[in-house]
């Protein structure tokens, strides 16, 4: 067995880590959540393929039919090798397609197949939920307050 595999090193509290200033600086503080709600979205959805990433780019797409790729890649904030790569993802999956854009041969328009929009029909209740649980401690006021502030830190970052 492995190192930490055992019963007794599962009873055996770790050691205690002094964070040092971590825990005073918001970016440390918002990767920390994120890390949480990126795993409680994968163990929320029932496609264990879908990521936070993949489920964007799918509303992304659904909400702009025909949009380009360096589009795609600005609005979620993406390298445009990074965008091929999810691209290439869920197109070997048949949820998107890439077409010739009619009004620039150079660049691809980006539409959802038949199969992709039917898995994001299936997925907007889900995320909806996980949503809701993740925010669960939140009443009405601090919900709209941390969306508040979160645009403020958007813009203050750009």
């Amino acid at each position: 067995m492995g190192l930490g595999n055992d019963e007794t090193s599962a009873q055996t509290p770790p050691e205690r880590i002094t964070f040092g200033i971590l825990p005073e600086l918001i970016g440390y503080r918002l990767r920390i959540a994120q890390v949480g709600i990126f795993r409680d979205f994968c163990t929320s959805v029932d496609e264990p393929e879908i990521t936070p990433t993949l489920f964007g780019v799918l509303v992304l797409i659904d909400a702009n039919p025909g949009m380009k790729q360096t589009q795609l890649a600005d609005a979620i904030q993406l390298d445009r090798s990074s965008v091929v790569s999810v691209l290439d993802k869920l197109e070997a999956r048949g949820l998107v397609e890439r077409v010739r854009a009619p009004d620039n041969r150079r660049a691809n328009a980006l539409h959802l197949t038949t199969e992709g929009r039917h898995i994001l029909d299936s997925l907007i209740p889900q995320v909806r939920a996980h949503e809701e649980r993740v925010l669960r401690n939140l009443d009405p006021a601090e919900r709209a307050q941390l969306q508040k502030l979160l645009g403020r830190l958007v813009l203050a970052a750009s």
